[in-house]
């Protein structure tokens, strides 16, 4: 589907994208993630075929990315950029016109999708007369109404309240199921952690992790604990290696500098204490992030 190999884009004196290589699949979703300025934009741009990379090269379907495959390409930008005095109706007809796309099957469409996103009945509306929710559901609807090979979408859950969240994480699934390769950007690692089964993280133009999701949580290893026992926070405070410590229900959630500390911390409090409950786990994407980051600009964890 999309192969990027050795992929560097330089402006002026700036490296915004450094030797990026990655392979996405049909019915995979790969969350793109990094800091401001960290090359995602300039990823983007370049899959999207608007600027040119100074070495390497992308290719789609087994052939270099042209212009010519804009049509197989569907994308939600962050700056959202519908035409406020268009109804809804008019608004999606006119991106599938933009990609070629057949009138009759972007209807069905539209109306399928109209019920699906919980936007039945405002299909005249204007686009101005709707909520940011859903004014956010039609420009994802307008990025897939054409049914691309492959999908891309710049923080399409900004601003959302929990319900629209669950909507359209629910309508990108779907896609996924039906085939579409999807590339999503977003700052909550949340989002990511539930979508993805890819994720390339970015910082300064430069790849600082590009794997499968679950591959990259398990080198982490299991450097999380969460206990119950007879003990209180102050009793838990000098155990070595221990990053951060916070209550969590009954119990508390350590966090450990690696899977061995963890591990070694748990074997000392059950050797100490009588334990009620206790499991090793994971980091989450957010923690794995931040760890990553850091290190990489040599700040204290």
């Amino acid at each position: 589907m999309l192969n990027i190999n050795n992929v560097t884009k330089r402006f002026n004196d700036t490296v915004a994208l450094d030797n990026l290589s990655l392979n996405l699949y049909s019915g995979e979703i790969l969350g793109l993630i990094g800091k401001n300025g960290a090359g995602k934009s300039t990823t983007f741009k370049l899959i999207l075929n608007f600027i040119e990379p100074d070495s390497g090269s992308i290719y789609l379907d087994n052939h270099k990315l042209s212009k010519n495959d804009l049509d197989q390409i569907g994308y939600m930008p962050e700056e959202r950029g519908l035409y406020l005095d268009m109804s809804v109706k008019q608004q999606v007809l006119y991106f599938a016109e933009l990609h070629d796309y057949d009138k009759d099957k972007a209807l069905k469409g539209l109306d399928y999708w109209m019920r699906r996103l919980e936007v039945k009945g405002f299909i005249n509306y204007k686009i101005k007369a709707l909520s940011k929710g859903n004014q956010q559901k039609i420009q994802l609807m307008a990025a897939f109404i054409h049914q691309p090979k492959l999908l891309i979408l710049d923080e399409p859950f900004s601003g959302l309240d929990p319900i629209n969240i669950e909507i359209l994480i629910s309508a990108v699934k779907e896609l996924q199921e039906n085939g579409t390769a999807i590339i999503f950007s977003s700052h909550d690692m949340r989002n990511v952690e539930q979508l993805s089964n890819k994720l390339l993280l970015l910082n300064n133009g430069k790849t600082i992790l590009n794997d499968d999701l679950i591959k990259i949580k398990d080198k982490f290893g299991k450097t999380n604990l969460y206990i119950e026992g007879p003990f209180k926070k102050d009793d838990l405070i000098d155990l070595p290696n221990l990053v951060k410590i916070a209550k969590d229900y009954s119990g508390y959630h350590l966090t450990f500098t690696s899977k061995e500390a963890a591990f070694n911390a748990l074997v000392n409090l059950k050797n100490k204490y009588e334990l009620s409950g206790y499991r090793l786990f994971n980091p989450s994407m957010d923690e794995i992030f931040k760890m990553k980051i850091t290190k990489k600009e040599g700040k204290n964890a």
